[in-house]
């Protein structure tokens, strides 16, 4: 079965047009650069100047085979859903604050915090450094863990003045597998909040691993549940062509399905678009 990719730079009726980000009439954000209607291509297809193989720049664990399968779901979910306009944000910094205020809480949480510091006049590195500790973290309050994640934004933007003068222009010049590694040295930064920033403020193809991603695989018997995150991150990237975009938008579907519908309790497997793919009834699985 042939697997379904977008194309990046079409602009003809046909294909939609790729759009900046903005805020439309509604409150609705739209991501960088998404498409209003996607035009797709048979996978074996390859897109302009883009191959199947993991970027030089972005290592990966070897041995690890291609899975065709996740070609066939994400055809199966864009042909349910469409696209997602996902991540919100007006600009790569409120993007890494999100990233980093989104741990252990629902994105509800995080516009409220994010609402909050941009009435403040608090979404840019400057101010987030002038500002004070305790300020912060009453600004975030909504996000849950509010000291914590108050101290990993400062500790960002310390990172982002010492290592890059305070430019994310000179931060994404870095290349992705040493930018990768700088950022999970910053304290509070993770795998999946370094892949976020990486995907989604740096439109690097740096596939974001969450724990949708994780359950999604299991219940379809792509993963026992034991794979470490660059594992699972690796399956994907070796299996899809190497395009930011694409990645961004099969990231945002499998956030999507793991919220309505495989739910960690009481799934409703007979809407997924992926039912056709499970391989046993979910009620006699474990």
């Amino acid at each position: 079965m042939n697997s379904l990719i977008p194309v990046r730079g079409n602009r003809s009726p046909a294909c939609g047009q790729w759009l900046i980000l903005d805020l439309p009439k509604g409150g609705r954000y739209r991501a960088r650069e998404m498409p209003a209607t996607t035009c797709i291509l048979p996978s074996r297809q390859s897109l302009p100047g883009r191959t199947r193989h993991t970027s030089p720049q972005h290592a990966a664990p070897t041995g690890i085979a291609s899975v065709p399968e996740l070609g066939t779901y994400y055809d199966a979910l864009f042909r349910s859903h469409g696209p997602q306009y996902w991540w919100p944000g007006r600009t790569r910094f409120e993007i890494i604050v999100g990233a980093i205020l989104t741990q252990n809480t629902s994105w509800s949480n995080v516009e409220r915090a994010i609402s909050e510091l941009r009435g403040a006049k608090l979404l840019s590195a400057a101010a987030i450094e002038d500002v004070s500790l305790s300020r912060l973290a009453r600004l975030i309050r909504s996000s849950g863990y509010f000291r914590q994640k108050a101290r990993k934004i400062k500790e960002f933007v310390r990172y982002l003045r010492v290592h890059h003068r305070g430019s994310l222009d000179r931060m994404f010049r870095t290349p992705t597998q040493a930018l990768r590694e700088q950022l999970l040295k910053v304290h509070g930064i993770g795998p999946e909040t370094a892949d976020s920033i990486l995907l989604y403020a740096g439109k690097r193809a740096v596939f974001v691993v969450d724990a949708y991603t994780r359950r999604i695989l299991e219940r379809h018997q792509l993963a026992s549940g034991k794979e470490s995150y660059d594992h699972i991150r690796a399956l994907f990237e070796r299996s899809l062509p190497a395009d930011p975009v694409l990645f961004n938008e099969y990231h945002a579907l499998i956030v999507r399905t793991g919220k309505d519908y495989c739910r960690k309790r009481e799934p409703d497997c007979q809407h997924c678009a992926l039912r056709p793919f499970l391989p046993a009834p979910l009620e006699v699985r474990s």
